[in-house]
């Protein structure tokens, strides 16, 4: 099964460092606002994540047919774009005019079907995900090219989001809202919850079922397509997989930290835990708690943990 099909990697890419752009956001959202999960800093912050990510990828999966980093008119300094395995590709070839200029990571997984030349079995990645172990494309598809779908097991997420919501009256966080959103509109149609979350790694995806899934919801994917920033009404690209369960089109696998482990930058603990845990996937989590001495570390750690320069690297 190793060799039955190419799958290629696609990346979302942001250099939120980068004055032309960060006078486009504030123009269109406003400044960036720390205390906000959906419009500070840490969700735009190049802390050349992606450059190790490479690195990883590399050593640890030298199958990957071909690689496209998705950005906003960006290109890593760093990067060799004349190497012939990796295309940068700019939101204006995928995403509609309205959706344009987008600072919506969420949004933009919805369009990313439509590269162009993208292979049927593709992996989805964001910059600061990380290989730690060799993999093989049978760690992402099985034998019948659909997607093995990496969960985290959250058995009462819809009693307790409802619980929260009706008794308790608060609000939910945006990212469990999105996967809410998710879970009820699969459930509306196919009379099925299901309540894993994602891992929050590296992810396949099948192209066909993606564009089939985009068809099935398009009246309700339509209006959130022209929100520049994380909404409560979006919906989170686990609505692939939901619904690949719905219909039998992939194989659930439910990890744990010895599998796949969120490693929050803020947390200087947290480098202990990852070589405790030795997980074949990390992800390098900035956030509103972390600070530019948190970034510096995590970056330090990354340079230590992956030293050799890639081919992808002038």
């Amino acid at each position: 099964m190793e060799n039955m099909f190419e799958v290629d990697l696609v990346y979302m890419w942001v250099d939120g460092n980068d004055p032309v752009w960060l006078e486009k956001h504030n123009r269109v959202t406003g400044k960036m606002d720390e205390s906000s999960d959906i419009n500070s800093k840490a969700r735009f912050i190049n802390n050349d994540e992606l450059k190790y990510s490479l690195r990883s990828v590399e050593k640890y999966a030298p199958w990957i047919h071909h690689i496209y980093i998705v950005s906003d008119n960006q290109v890593p300094e760093w990067l060799d774009t004349d190497n012939p395995k990796i295309t940068i590709v700019d939101h204006s070839e995928i995403l509609p005019e309205k959706s344009r200029p987008c600072f919506n990571a969420t949004l933009i997984e919805h369009f990313i079907w439509k590269i162009p030349g993208l292979s049927e079995h593709y992996i989805l990645a964001n910059d600061d995900m990380m290989l730690n172990k060799p993999v093989k494309p049978s760690d992402f598809f099985d034998s019948e090219g659909n997607p093995v779908m990496r969960l985290v097991r959250r058995p009462f997420m819809r009693i307790m989001s409802w619980f929260q919501i009706n008794v308790l009256r608060k609000k939910m966080g945006n990212y469990k809202t999105m996967i809410r959103n998710s879970a009820l509109l699969v459930n509306r149609l196919k009379g099925k919850y299901f309540e894993g979350k994602p891992h929050h790694n590296m992810d396949g995806y099948r192209k066909s079922f993606v564009e089939y899934v985009e068809e099935t919801f398009k009246n309700e994917f339509e209006p959130t397509f022209t929100h520049p920033l994380r909404s409560d009404e979006d919906y989170q690209r686990i609505i692939f997989y939901y619904m690949a369960m719905a219909e039998g089109k992939g194989k659930p696998v439910y990890v744990d930290k010895h599998t796949s482990f969120q490693l929050s930058i803020a947390k200087p603990y947290h480098y202990k835990r990852l070589i405790d845990y030795n997980p074949t996937f990390f992800c390098m989590n900035d956030s509103p708690k972390a600070n530019d001495s948190c970034r510096l570390a995590a970056k330090d750690y990354l340079a230590n943990r992956f030293p050799d320069k890639s081919q992808f690297e002038k």
